[in-house]
């Protein structure tokens, strides 16, 4: 899907990712966020994360994304909870960010290690910049069970893009890392972050009934409620990876 699709797509969602407020809390707790903590957070999105925790727990920050729309609605959510002085967002690659050395108590990545290529690569990107005794946080899809082929087809996914909780494990440990905590995902929380999108979607097919991508967009739609139903729910689990180098 095109980087302009997932803009309309997410119009409803503050944030990117099938994770609730309660738990992003809850990752703020396991993490110890508290103030002058510094994070680096990489494929941002809208920012929620960095502005929540600046907001809540008195956290610095710096959000890396290539999408101006969601940096938009980063900055005006920085405004709204008087933080601006505490978070600053930049546009590019993340994948292409240069990270300060050591420079970051947190480093995170939340839902898109295809910026390193898969998670492998992505840990690989978020090391530089952790200081010692720091966390990289990994926001990671993982198969709940071994998909059927027509799964993969109708969710768009290589079966081996992802593994299943203990294979995704033996990924961090052969990339060198030590996995902490977890905060995943349920049918709840995918279903919060799938289905305002096909709201907003519908929205925008109303109010652009002679966009040229008009049926690019309908069949978006139509494609991801189908695949949520059924075999999202079923077969593809998410969370967020609390890790530390070995």
């Amino acid at each position: 899907m095109s980087l302009r699709f997932h803009e309309i797509a997410e119009a409803r969602n503050r944030i990117l990712n099938p994770l609730t407020e309660d738990r992003l809390a809850l990752l703020a707790e396991i993490c110890g966020v508290s103030p002058g903590v510094r994070q680096l957070d990489l494929a941002c999105g809208k920012g929620e994360m960095l502005c929540r925790w600046a907001a809540e727990h008195g956290a610095e920050g710096i959000g890396v994304d290539i999408s101006e729309v969601f940096l938009a609605a980063a900055a005006e959510r920085a405004r709204e909870l008087g933080v601006t002085g505490r978070v600053r967002f930049e546009r590019g690659d993340a994948g292409a960010h240069t990270v300060e050395p050591g420079g970051f108590d947190i480093v995170s990545c939340i839902g898109a290690t295809w910026i390193g290529g898969g998670l492998a690569g992505t840990l690989a990107l978020m090391r530089p910049g952790l200081r010692d005794g720091g966390l990289l946080l990994v926001g990671e899809p993982y198969w709940v069970s071994a998909p059927p082929p027509e799964a993969c087809e109708a969710l768009q996914v290589e079966a081996d893009a992802f593994g299943t909780l203990i294979e995704t494990l033996d990924r961090f440990e052969a990339a060198g890392m030590e996995l902490i905590e977890m905060v995943l995902a349920d049918h709840d929380s995918w279903d919060r972050y799938m289905a305002p999108q096909w709201w907003a979607l519908g929205d925008w097919l109303r109010a652009n009934p002679e966009d040229p991508e008009v049926e690019e967009v309908r069949a978006f739609l139509e494609r991801s409620r189908r695949s949520h139903l059924e075999y999202g729910r079923r077969y593809l689990g998410w969370g967020v990876f609390v890790v530390r180098p070995r």
